[in-house]
């Protein structure tokens, strides 16, 4: 399926995101409706619902679920965040997150070579644990960047991608992503998935991702929690 194909189906993109990211975290997952939904069992300890573009009645059924507990989530993947921002205050919840965007790349176009890092004084180390794939970048004993990757049929799905703040713009996000990559390539992959915050964003369009649609969180609580991969 080319990526064009695949961007047209956002609600397949989730299902397959919402599988790789509680693989990447080791979340129960089930289905609400015809919605995925996953529990948070090493923040809220709840249940967190997803849905690309349900209807007003799918939504209002969602809402009602999610108000039930405050640190509950309801996270809505759509390009008419008005709208769901709309049914949101009419149904009680509040958003916690309206900035960050579901990206997608053409694992085709990624290097499929281990980066090297140009400074000396920084190590990088890979494992794979439960099908995980992990990337962390150290500077003696403490950790600079680091990130994650599982797999799910063709796709790479990409998370938790962070660097120290003492060790900001010097690259190694991109160089995290690279590694990561070069990982997933161990596996059939054509595609790579994650959510980006709006930092991460810039990031990630540099390396030739693409927003496929925004992503709301709801809340009947204040707090939120956030989703994305930095």
């Amino acid at each position: 399926m080319s990526l064009e194909a695949m961007v047209e189906d956002t609600t397949h993109l989730l299902e397959i995101w919402v599988a790789g990211w509680a693989g990447c975290r080791g979340y129960e997952t089930r289905r609400e409706g015809r919605f995925p939904a996953a529990l948070r069992a090493d923040t809220t300890h709840e249940w967190e619902y997803f849905a690309h573009d349900p209807s007003d009645s799918e939504f209002a059924e969602l809402a009602g679920k999610t108000a039930e507990v405050p640190a509950r989530i309801l996270t809505i993947l759509s390009n008419d965040v008005y709208r769901y921002t709309d049914l949101a205050q009419k149904h009680g919840l509040n958003v916690t997150s309206a900035t960050q965007t579901m990206m997608i790349v053409d694992m085709e176009t990624q290097d499929a070579e281990d980066p090297w890092l140009s400074d000396d004084d920084l190590t990088l180390e890979t494992s794979t644990v439960y099908g995980v794939h992990h990337a962390i970048v150290y500077a003696g004993d403490e950790v600079a960047a680091s990130g994650r990757v599982f797999v799910v049929g063709p796709t790479a799905i990409f998370d938790k991608i962070v660097t120290e703040p003492n060790f900001q713009r010097r690259g190694l996000g991109s160089f995290i992503m690279k590694a990561l990559a070069a990982q997933a390539f161990e596996h059939d992959v054509d595609s790579g998935l994650l959510l980006a915050s709006l930092d991460g964003q810039q990031l990630y369009s540099h390396l030739g991702w693409r927003t496929v649609c925004q992503v709301l969180m709801l809340s009947a609580s204040e707090e939120g929690s956030d989703l994305s991969v930095g």
